[in-house]
């Protein structure tokens, strides 16, 4: 029994990474996590039981060979693992960083019955990381030219995903995008201490390699209609535009100065980097003592750049309890590390303001958890009597997002929902105009990056098929 390779690489540890010290990164933005050595990479790679039904791969939405790439990574053929990935999947270096795979591909790995999963997230970075570094990028082969045009809005995880699809199918593949640079969510939205604008960098630069072309600068909805593109001679489009609008509390007060989005807060500090103010030219506000309402990716990413720009107390304020906070559990637990304090079963009901009409102190009142509502979540209940006011300089509102109107607005015979978000089906992202397609966040509401990939590669099947019978 002793020689059954199973058990051994059951009693394999899932490896841990090495990361900075909470004391020493919450003063920095550099990135958290140090990624895998080679020699720690190989050691996980061997705990993989290479499954000859892998549960794993139906976890994934961006369908990898997850026993294939993590074969070759214990084989010691890193560049292999990160071509393997790449055969589906254009942005390995992005997902190693930010998707969910505790909730996705590892939930369901078999190790994961008995104790710790496959870090397959780790893994992914790690020869995503090894490949780049190594420089030894291979551009893979596409299928002879179609002759198609396709037209992309939106640069984030969607569009960045069905370009590359595309392009490989052998279509021209134009990506128009409204801010100066590509990237979407992963470059205006996520900081830097979690995922580096280098490495979004580099995922892009690939993509114009494969061929794909990215004009920024771009606001369609804005001088240029979904129906200008198709009589400029695109053959189909995608609309892969995020849901960045904002979404405030609506109680009183919440005109006062200090009081942001998390979309303006976030994008100041990632994508025009305020937080090397005066380096760069774009000024943040930087509060003493700082709230950030929700629970969250975003609110975790709000709080711990608070932190970062020199906050003394830095506050999660969420109305439910830990057991139901939405973030990942890798995030809360480094926010935690860093000193973050969070406020559970609160909610605001009030600012106040001082003199000048800035914020000084938010009214609350306590929660207590009912029964479940219609997201599965205990629902919040206010205690009569329990108000209690903290004192704050700065506010960050992190309870969401919601469509923004500018395409659905300037797209006749575009259907959208009650809530503005485009109606499309699930499996092909066809909308009720021919010829254009939608996916990611501007269907689904809030989502995940890797979620938002998932429809954008069965979007390009759709569009693929389509595209031949032109």
């Amino acid at each position: 029994m002793s020689d059954n390779p199973t058990k051994k690489k059951e009693k394999i540890p899932r490896q841990p990474m090495a990361e900075q010290e909470p004391q020493v990164r919450r003063h920095n933005f550099d990135e958290v996590p140090f990624g895998y050595s080679d020699e720690v990479a190989l050691l996980e790679a061997q705990r993989c039981l290479q499954c000859k039904k892998p549960p794993c791969m139906a976890g994934c939405p961006v369908e990898i060979d997850i026993p294939g790439f993590i074969k070759l990574v214990a084989e010691g053929d890193f560049i292999g693992g990160a071509r393997k990935i790449k055969e589906t999947n254009t942005l390995p270096a992005i997902c190693g960083r930010v998707c969910p795979q505790e909730t996705q591909c590892e939930v369901v790995c078999v190790l994961a019955k008995k104790g710790d999963p496959v870090a397959i997230g780790r893994l992914e970075r790690f020869v995503a990381d090894y490949e780049r570094k190594s420089g030894d990028i291979q551009i893979p082969k596409k299928a002879s030219s179609s002759g198609k045009r396709a037209a992309v809005v939106g640069s984030g995880p969607a569009g960045l995903t069905i370009a590359g699809d595309l392009v490989k199918m052998g279509h021209a593949v134009t990506i128009f995008e409204g801010l100066h640079k590509p990237g979407g969510v992963l470059i205006y939205g996520i900081p830097e201490f979690r995922l580096p604008k280098a490495i979004v960098d580099a995922e892009v630069d690939y993509l114009k390699k494969l061929g794909a072309e990215i004009r920024p600068n771009v606001v369609i909805g804005r001088g240029k209609t979904v129906d200008d593109l198709l009589a400029e001679g695109y053959d189909a489009v995608f609309l892969g535009v995020g849901a960045g609008a904002p979404v405030f509390m609506n109680i009183p007060g919440e005109n006062l100065s200090g009081i942001y989005s998390a979309n303006e807060y976030l994008t100041r500090s990632n994508l025009m980097k305020a937080y090397r103010f005066p380096d760069y030219d774009t000024p943040i506000a930087l509060g003493k003592n700082v709230a950030v309402l929700g629970g969250g990716n975003v609110a975790m990413d709000s709080v711990r750049t608070a932190l970062r720009l020199g906050a003394d107390n830095a506050y999660i304020v969420y109305r439910r309890s830990k057991t139901e906070l939405p973030a990942r559990i890798e995030e809360i637990h480094h926010a935690e590390e860093e000193g973050v304090q969070f406020k559970f079963l609160t909610n605001p009901v009030e600012f106040i303001g001082g003199e000048k009409g800035w914020v000084t102190g938010m009214k609350c009142i306590q929660m207590e958890l009912g029964e479940p509502d219609d997201s599965g979540r205990r629902r919040p209940i206010p205690i009569k009597g329990s108000e209690f006011v903290i004192d704050v300089d700065m506010v960050v509102v992190a309870i969401g997002t919601q469509a923004n109107p500018v395409v659905p607005a300037t797209t006749p015979g575009l259907e959208t929902n009650r809530w503005g978000y485009i109606v499309a089906d699930p499996q092909t992202g066809a909308t009720s105009r021919k010829g254009v397609y939608a996916g990611g966040d501007i269907v689904r509401g809030s989502a995940t990056v890797i979620e938002a990939m998932g429809d954008a590669k069965r979007a390009a099947r759709a569009i693929n098929e389509y595209l031949k019978t032109l």
